[in-house]
């Protein structure tokens, strides 16, 4: 048994997934599978874009840039689904990480929030520049003084030593 978002029909579900009332699919949209792009060269330590980060990330900024806009414009996932054509229950998935929207999706999203897909997809939520970020970490004193040495180092170096910062990290302060 299913409900539809739409009309909310309780139903069985159909053979061609549609519901029986208002003809919407009662399925989330599954995102088609996306092929694995050639990984970059590495830069020497180990990481293929030099800060250890990979698509994980942008897929986090598109999830808090969908709810940043979503909820910027007042609109609810399921008034943003509606507008979509797509279960609400689809547009939580994208925002929580469980979904990656497709290509279709990102136009549908966008054009539904009101911007362009590329507004979309370096919509930074909070405002910041990246390298406004960039020239505040240099500027830190203790940041600026690890930079000459990170680039010597291989990727088991970078995680022996952020194992040690976390350990660090969590251990009780002694007071001295």
């Amino acid at each position: 048994m299913v409900r539809c978002d739409r009309c909310r029909l309780v139903q069985f579900r159909t053979s061609n997934h549609l519901c029986r009332k208002c003809h919407i699919s009662l399925d989330a949209e599954v995102p088609a599978p996306v092929a694995e792009a050639a990984p970059a060269p590495e830069n020497g330590n180990g990481h293929a874009n030099g800060n250890g980060s990979g698509n994980g990330h942008t897929h986090l900024q598109i999830a808090l840039a969908i709810r940043s806009l979503r909820l910027r414009t007042g609109l609810s996932q399921r008034q943003l689904a509606l507008r979509m054509q797509v279960p609400r229950t689809y547009v939580s998935k994208i925002e929580n990480e469980k979904a990656c929207p497709t290509l279709s999706s990102i136009e549908r999203l966008a054009r539904a929030l009101e911007v362009s897909v590329p507004e979309l997809l370096v919509y930074d939520p909070g405002g910041h520049n990246q390298q406004s970020e960039i020239r505040d970490l240099i500027s830190d004193e203790f940041i600026s003084q690890l930079l000459p040495y990170l680039s010597k180092l291989d990727g088991m170096q970078w995680s022996s030593i952020l194992a040690q910062v976390r350990d660090l990290s969590l251990r009780p302060r002694r007071n001295a």
